[in-house]
């Protein structure tokens, strides 16, 4: 009789997906540098957009 034997193990069974986190309201601080960003690149993007129509000119 052998000294050891081997079973077959079973994968494990599948589990449902993990449940989304819900995100956390972003800071007052966070906000505010997104608002300022975003007003940069309008105001980068209409500059540009200007010294191109007075290159064309």
């Amino acid at each position: 009789m052998p000294a050891f034997t081997f079973e077959k193990i079973s994968p494990p069974a599948r589990r449902a997906p993990a449940a989304t986190i819900p995100k956390k309201p972003r800071g007052l601080i966070s906000q505010m540098i997104d608002r300022l960003a975003a007003r940069r690149a309008r105001r980068a993007l209409r500059s540009a957009k200007m010294g191109d129509e007075k290159e064309a000119k």
